[in-house]
């Protein structure tokens, strides 16, 4: 479990919190998600996404360690079967938050924790990659653009010039000529 917070706790006393989480994560398990405040899904999120990195392991030592934090074995056979082999290719981030309005009651930050069991695809993974460096890119590529833009300004301007340098050239000898036939 992470370091306990400062301050008031959840349930109490360490010991409390501790399982109370551990009773929460039970419960996401058995029902793959579940509804409760805000505060205690945050709390959740690293107790469950612990206990999911243990089972994907999959060996005795691992087996144990959740049976000490979760006390009914169907739960965590269930853990270590069907929700590890559904994360085995997923690096992280196991289960997604999504806030829901307020507690009728008390006006409580509701949230509900699930499990994310789409399945993993390292190449949606990097077309997003690839998606994101191509949005930062851009901005980086308009700028230059933009500049381009400004240094062609002058450049029209000096053809200009340079083409009314060549009409007053031509003038002048046209006027240089004009005078001499006189």
């Amino acid at each position: 479990m992470p370091t306990p917070t400062k301050g008031p706790r959840l349930g109490g006393s360490p010991t409390h919190e501790r399982m109370m989480l551990n009773n929460l994560a039970a419960q996401l398990f058995e029902h793959k998600q579940i509804k409760t405040t805000v505060t205690k899904a945050k709390r959740l999120r690293p107790v469950a996404e612990r206990m999911i990195t243990n089972a994907k392991k999959g060996d005795l030592a691992a087996r144990r360690r959740v049976l000490g934090q979760i006390s009914d074995k169907s739960i965590v056979h269930e853990l270590f079967t069907s929700i590890a082999e559904t994360m085995a290719e997923r690096p992280g981030g196991y289960t997604r938050i999504t806030k829901i309005g307020p507690r009728p009651g008390d006006n409580a930050p509701m949230a509900v924790i699930e499990l994310v069991l789409e399945p993993y695809s390292p190449k949606q993974a990097t077309v997003k990659e690839a998606e994101q460096a191509t949005a930062a890119a851009a901005p980086a590529e308009e700028a230059p653009a933009e500049a381009e833009v400004v240094d062609e300004a002058p450049a029209e301007d000096a053809a200009v010039e340079a083409e009314s340098a060549e009409a007053d050239a031509e003038t002048a000898e046209e006027s240089s000529e004009a005078a001499e036939e006189k």
